[in-house]
């Protein structure tokens, strides 16, 4: 491992941070920038994912990427050991291939390199004389965010009617959305870092691991909520002159500057070195999670705060140290609607000892609000918009209980629970039929996930497709029937004429995750076919190039067929007809909408059912493969 990292300096608890913040001055400007207007604007029709977030397959964590075949059997005792073939860093295209026996370090958020099907985490290596020693066993995709896993292209990603807070604009913005809101003041720099970040409406190189920047967005929303002026600053790099460039530009110019990103302890996050060398570092680093890498301190003659890099982290720090701040220098009182009481839905464990922000979503019930966790991670952006506020866990707590009263900080004091939460499959039909509800959100965690939601009683409906033997209490609303098969180039180039080619020939195959019902459909196949064979199923899959590498989104696996990363598929008819893709079918599943039996009477419910009935056959008209 490099000797370039800087630990962080000592952790200081919320509190000291909050004292740090304090005492810095805020002093508004009369100036203001303008910037487009998003912010509670409100959409007039459904904006779906036109793209995977992230668009590459990404690891999640610093270490080294591997074949993991070649780490099966390692552990403390006997270690693996690789021969190390370069490294690939955050914002840089892999110039190097992981081949059997060897692997090559990596950073979180860069390009898997080819070869690699897993990451093996830093704290389970060691560099020896004969290579990397790998003192663990890792199994394909771990410690790996795929292509899709965040933001699933062809997903609903936001409903019409729906109100612009910070949240939504956080997913536009992924989603390569050129617009950004701003007021106020006092006046705020925000800047982002990292080699990484393209502004939306600007080209995106997936390949090359360029993701579109969230933070400037987000944040820059968050700064007009609590009543300041923000203003937008290019983007810096992770050079150092240019990032200190940019930062004493935004001081000279602005009475609080923002950075985002490059302030944890790594050896290409240097930010903290700039304050230092042109400020005074007053605080590096606070014992909360999310977000213990955060800087505060003053820059030339203006105050300064760094925030995370991940969205998540980015803006629950915000919202929780700064957005005070701002607001008690613009002379505005706290919102009036910024807290609601609800009680635990799920047991949630905690216990690592520091301050956790853990976000959740609401949903009404008879017996009032529950309130359930949130959390895919820092780095995935659809938690902005999938969570309503944050509940604050002490540092000492081991766990909260099912039931357990809370209390939940709201993202904006605009945020109102959904009327609808249902979980489950994807499903393109299921999108067009939420259109025509007030205020649904739609959590796509696949079937075998939305059963047991279902049965520990979170959500209104589930959405269920492919053989399954879990028996669940519900009320079915009805349904439809949707064809399934392989989405294959355009014209078949290849022939394939079934799931026996994806095992008898050298094809690369894109499959979806274990949650999904179309993955159920699958493996069923499979099963007959294994039965045919008089073979174990596992022989079968065993076969299969790329079976147990998986993608979230219905649209995913099609995605890697225009890619030309996959040969095949496991799809539906009516993402193939989308996307102008060949398709073989392999057989229709039913999809069926269950709703909680308690909830029947819900007005979400009630609506979803009606739509049923009389927007569906209209929907089915404009999709191949479905019908009633």
């Amino acid at each position: 491992m490099s000797d370039g990292r800087q630990e962080f300096h000592d952790l200081k608890s919320p509190a000291e941070a909050r004292d740090a913040i304090d005492s810095l001055d805020l002093s508004p400007a009369d100036e203001t920038v303008p910037l487009d207007e998003a912010r509670g604007r409100v959409l007039a029709e459904r904006i779906d994912a036109g793209l995977d977030v992230p668009g590459f397959d990404r690891a999640s964590m610093d270490g080294y990427a591997v074949r993991a075949e070649d780490t099966f059997g390692a552990d403390e005792a006997d270690p693996a050991v690789l021969e190390q073939v370069g490294s690939v860093h955050a914002g840089a295209e892999p110039d190097v291939r992981v081949d059997p026996g060897t692997c090559a370090e990596i950073s979180t958020g860069a390009v898997m390199p080819p070869g690699a099907d897993a990451v093996v985490m830093v704290e389970r290596t060691d560099e020896t004389a004969d290579g990397v020693a790998i003192r663990t066993s890792v199994a394909p995709g771990d410690n790996v965010m795929v292509a899709g896993a965040d933001v699933a292209a062809g997903s609903r990603a936001l409903g019409p009617g729906t109100l612009l807070t910070p949240r939504e604009i956080g997913l536009l913005s992924a989603l390569g959305v050129d617009e950004v809101p701003v007021r106020g003041t006092p006046t705020v720099g925000i800047v982002s870092t990292g080699d990484e970040l393209v502004r939306p409406g600007e080209t995106l190189r997936s390949e090359a691991g360029q993701i579109y920047d969230v933070n400037s967005y987000t944040i820059a929303a968050g700064v007009e909520e609590a009543g300041g002026e923000a203003v937008l600053y290019p983007h810096a790099g992770d050079d150092y002159d240019e990032m200190e460039r940019l930062l004493v530009e935004a001081a000279e110019e602005c009475d609080l500057v923002l950075s985002s990103g490059s302030t944890s302890a790594s050896a290409v996050d240097v930010i903290y070195r700039v304050i230092e060398s042109e400020g005074e570092l007053l605080l590096h680093g606070v014992s909360v999670k999310p977000g213990k890498p955060m800087l505060v301190g003053h820059l030339e003659d203006s105050a300064y705060v760094g925030l995370p890099g991940y969205p998540v982290s980015a803006l629950t720090i915000f919202r929780t140290f700064v957005a005070p701040a701002i607001r008690a220098a613009a002379g505005l009182p706290a919102p009036q609607t910024a807290a609601v009481e609800g009680r635990m839905a799920v047991q949630e464990r905690y216990g690592e000892g520091r301050t956790r922000l853990m976000p959740v979503g609401l949903v009404e019930t008879d017996e009032g609000t529950l309130v359930y966790p949130v959390d895919k991670g820092s780095g995935a952006t659809t938690s902005l918009v999938e969570a309503d506020g944050v509940v604050e866990v002490d540092a000492d707590t081991a766990y909260l209980a099912e039931g357990e009263s809370v209390t939940v900080q709201l993202f904006s004091p605009d945020v109102r629970a959904p009327t609808l939460l249902g979980v489950g499959e994807d499903d393109p039909a299921l999108s067009r039929l939420l259109d025509h509800l007030e205020r649904p959100r739609y959590l796509d965690v696949g079937s075998r996930q939305a059963r047991r939601r279902l049965r520990d009683g979170v959500p209104d409906v589930a959405v269920v497709t492919g053989p399954s033997d879990r028996d669940v209490s519900a009320v079915d609303l009805g349904g439809w029937r949707r064809e399934w098969g392989l989405v294959v180039p355009d014209g078949n180039p290849d022939a394939i004429t079934g799931v026996a080619d994806l095992v008898d020939r050298d094809l690369r195959v894109s499959n979806r995750s274990r949650d999904s019902g179309l993955r159920a459909s699958l493996d069923a196949e499979l099963d007959a076919l294994a039965s045919d064979r008089g073979v174990d199923r596992r022989d079968l899959t065993d076969a299969i190039d790329g079976y147990e590498l998986t993608v979230k989104g219905f649209e995913s696996p099609a995605r890697k067929v225009l890619a030309g990363d996959a040969d095949a598929g496991l799809g539906l008819r009516a993402t193939a007809q989308a996307l102008d893709c060949g398709f073989v079918p392999l057989g229709t599943e039913s999809v069926r909408v269950l709703a909680n039996p308690d909830r029947t009477e819900k007005t979400g419910v009630k609506q979803l059912e009606s739509a049923l009935d009389t927007h569906f056959d209209d929907i089915v008209a404009s999709l191949a493969g479905v019908e009633r």
